[in-house]
């Protein structure tokens, strides 16, 4: 049982990690990256789907994505897709492929991202402390149904601490990196 808890508190963790890397690829740095189109939907035959499923997407240069469909039919869809997303690019369209130039950024438009960066980073970091707490009830849960004992509650509580802290540092190290990534010229 207690190792269910641990695994699972685990298992959640990384899963808090992935999402909090999600939700970071999304954010604009001064390189053009593929992954800022990730949220972008389509409409397809009458279904959204991801961009990514109807479009070759590459980024040939650092200030350039290209959008190469499959079906020609779509580029105007597309073109709205972008158009309508908070991305605040322009979709330059030749007929058969579309041009995203990424405009460098202000520096007072990096500080904004990075202030982002460190809100989405403290929101990762409340999920987690919100997992440990739910895994340190499980364990208290066990130690009041005599199923451990005191001890073997608090070595497990401080185990839970210890893996909350080094997913905290993971955090830390990614928050940081992508400052750094957003702050280069």
């Amino acid at each position: 049982m207690l190792k269910e808890i641990l695994s699972d508190t685990k298992e959640s963790m990384n899963s808090a990690i992935e999402h909090l890397q999600h939700e970071l690829a999304g954010i604009r740095t001064g390189k053009a990256n593929p992954a800022l189109l990730d949220s972008i939907r389509v409409d397809y035959y009458g279904q959204k789907v991801p961009l990514n499923q109807v479009a070759s997407v590459a980024a040939p240069d650092p200030q350039l994505i290209t959008i190469q469909p499959w079906d020609k039919g779509v580029i105007g869809n597309i073109e709205k897709a972008i158009l309508a997303s908070e991305l605040g690019l322009n979709p330059q369209n030749d007929g058969t492929i579309i041009r995203l130039p990424i405009p460098q950024l202000t520096q007072e438009r990096r500080k904004e991202l990075v202030k982002l960066v460190k809100r989405v980073g403290e929101d990762a970091k409340i999920s987690l402390r919100n997992i440990r707490r739910h895994a340190n009830e499980e364990v208290k849960k066990l130690e009041k149904s005599h199923d451990i004992s005191e001890d073997e509650m608090h070595t497990k509580q401080e185990e839970i601490q210890k893996l909350t802290d080094k997913f905290v540092e993971d955090i830390d190290e990614i928050i940081s990196s992508k400052e750094k990534e957003i702050l280069e010229m």
